[in-house]
């Protein structure tokens, strides 16, 4: 097997996502005591399967992993989580995946872990590592002036939207690439730990909108932006897509979407109408095998490409409206 070039996980703002409303979600395990350990595996995955296990799995594990064999050409999709949480949804999750993939339900694999061996671990391998001008840097390293760049603080616990998924580096890549146009008005959808809402906040000093669909995601971008300083400038709300009044009431320079492809398509209308003439968008959480589908459920809405970024296997898309 060998490791897709991505470690951890992020939050999703998928519309099919079941929802972990009343659970309480392990958001910051380096601050925890070590629980028993699960891994959860599902094995023999073709690529277009991967977006929706991995979606699937978060719902339960504090972190998610995936691996390509290149001999048989499919995927293994792992996570970690604390042992027996979250059977019953779990469940839904992955039969929902596997609907979405269009495969017969794979078999689940279940194996103990240690706890404190696998925490420790965690921790070790998240130093903090640049992307462009932006250094992410985990809360349990020093924290020292670094000059010219800028710098986003995250807990090595909040296994996803830790910066070291490949969408959520194309994400910072692109808006690197376009910060110079100066967007005031910033919505990111499915902020998850709000690393992408902190890089606009951080770097353009105007108000972000940050929302998700899970309750857990967003007590941790409150978290986040209040380590971060920017509690006056992010503002994390949960909101389902654009169906909430406080997403839909206003038109934004910057949409940030780091989901997955299928929601995309079916939240295009919703976007182009809600981004101002020029506008920009930053769609990720799709493999490179369905950017064709994504950019045409744009380019349909009157929305022009302007730059493709690969990173690894996944795909981020910049778009702009005329």
């Amino acid at each position: 097997m060998q490791p897709s070039e991505e470690r951890g996980a992020r939050g999703s703002e998928a519309p099919d996502r079941p929802s972990s409303a009343g659970h309480e979600w392990p958001t910051s395990l380096s601050r925890r005591r070590a629980e028993p350990l699960e891994l959860l595996s599902v094995d023999g995955l073709p690529e277009e399967a991967v977006p929706s296990f991995e979606a699937a799995l978060q719902t339960v594990c504090v972190t998610v992993a995936y691996f390509r064999d290149e001999p048989t050409d499919t995927w293994r999709v792992e996570g970690v989580r604390e042992a027996g949480w979250g059977d019953d949804q779990l469940a839904g999750a992955l039969a929902l995946a596997a609907a979405v993939g269009g495969i017969e339900p794979p078999a689940l694999q279940v194996g103990r872990i240690e706890a404190e061996g696998w925490l420790a671990r965690t921790i070790e391998s998240f130093a903090e590592f640049p992307i462009g001008r932006f250094l992410i840097r985990p809360t349990h390293v020093p924290n020292p002036v670094a000059y010219g760049r800028t710098v986003l603080r995250l807990d090595a616990g909040l296994a996803f939207g830790s910066g070291e998924h490949a969408s959520t580096q194309g994400c910072l890549m692109a808006f690197e690439a376009i910060a110079h146009r100066k967007p005031r008005r910033v919505l990111d959808l499915g902020t998850g730990s709000a690393i992408l809402a902190l890089a606009a906040a951080k770097r353009l000093h105007c108000p972000v909108l940050a929302t998700d669909i899970e309750p857990w995601s967003v007590r941790v971008a409150t978290e986040n932006a209040a380590l971060n300083g920017m509690r006056r400038f992010v503002a994390a709300r949960l909101a389902d897509g654009w169906r909430h009044r406080a997403v839909r009431g206003g038109c934004y320079d910057l949409v940030f979407a780091n989901i997955l492809a299928r929601p995309l398509c079916a939240m295009a209308r919703d976007l182009a109408a809600h981004l101002t003439p020029r506008g920009t968008a930053i769609l990720a959480g799709l493999l490179g095998t369905q950017a064709r589908m994504v950019l045409a459920a744009h380019l349909r809405q009157g929305l022009w490409l302007e730059r493709r970024i690969n990173v690894g296997p996944w795909t981020t898309l910049v778009l702009r409206r005329a």
